[in-house]
């Protein structure tokens, strides 16, 4: 099988594909060929040495999410050869996803719905699990809850919103103009150009406010929630005196560490399967052009999510 891995550190020129052998499924485990391979920002970080190394020194395969089908599976009774998956396996230890075979335990893999595409599937988990772990097991969201999402139009900020709106909240999404339409298509009541507002002065008595962009607006956030909100991010890093600081306010400040949960999981299936989630990618590149998806997403401000095809 080809697998893309890189030998050191540094821009989207290191990804090289290499023929590699096929992994062999543990126990539990389901071989899954890949169809295809949602791309996160957290893999050009791990790829250039910009975040903690999950994968230790190079070389490595990096990559977590995928969507395919089941090719073997020793002793477990989840799924069977033929079956279409998804998922995110093994996060934070190396699933090494950029592969055209994966090895994955089958507790981390969903069915895929019919009404998704690989290439949708695919682009779902990371995202989708950060989102539901951040407003469901985390936030507490209900119905008729205040939710501010900062960053409405990217990743797990698309997703945010429509899992909060099937739970029933009033959704305010901060997003670039050029990005309202399509927050405003996913179910946001309020949208905020934080290029042009700033939503401290424009908002007020928020219940939960999920962070997907990190740096001052963590702490500025602070201004917006009601007495006992709470203020859950996806990327800022553990600060004790800001959550100092939000305690002392009478506020909750919860960072969210992503795992492959399996009930989030097939949560996630069912708001698909319902109609009520939708995941949207920016563009596909075939397996072939990694480096360029990397330099796109070593751009930032993007659209949904990107898809490597297999």
């Amino acid at each position: 099988m080809r697998v893309i891995t890189q030998q050191t550190l540094g821009g989207p020129e290191v990804l090289t594909i290499v023929d590699a052998p096929e992994p062999q499924p543990l126990p539990t485990e389901v071989l899954v060929r890949v169809k295809a391979i949602g791309l996160n920002p957290l893999e050009a970080l791990l790829r250039a040495g910009a975040f903690p190394p999950l994968l230790g020194r190079p070389p490595f395969i990096l990559g977590w999410d995928i969507s395919g089908v089941v090719e073997e599976g020793a002793l477990t009774y989840r799924f069977r050869p033929g079956d279409e998956v998804f998922g995110m396996p093994l996060f934070p230890r190396a699933a090494s996803a950029y592969a055209e075979v994966v090895s994955a335990p089958a507790l981390h893999l969903a069915r895929k719905p019919a009404s998704l595409s690989h290439v949708e599937a695919s682009a779902l988990p990371v995202v989708g699990l950060t989102a539901w772990q951040g407003l469901v097991d985390l936030g507490g969201v209900a119905e008729g809850d205040r939710v501010l999402v900062h960053g409405g139009g990217g990743g797990v900020g698309h997703v945010a919103i429509q899992i909060a709106k099937a739970l029933g909240a009033h959704v305010i999404a901060t997003a670039g103009g050029s990005k309202r339409k399509f927050v405003e298509g996913l179910g946001a009541d309020e949208v905020i150009d934080y290029t042009a507002v700033d939503f401290t002065e424009a908002v007020r008595d928020i219940d939960v406010v999920l962070d997907t962009i990190g740096s001052d607006t963590v702490e500025r956030s602070l201004e917006v929630l009601r007495p006992g909100g709470h203020l859950v991010t996806a990327v800022a890093e553990e600060d004790s005196e800001l959550t100092a600081k939000y305690e002392a306010a009478g506020m909750h400040f919860s960072r969210i560490a992503v795992d492959p949960d399996p009930v989030a999981l097939r949560g996630l299936v069912e708001l698909v399967e319902q109609g009520r989630l939708r995941v949207h990618v920016q563009e596909t590149f075939p397996f072939e052009r990694v480096a360029d998806a990397h330099r796109l997403l070593d751009g930032g401000h993007l659209q949904g999510k990107l898809v490597l095809t297999v």
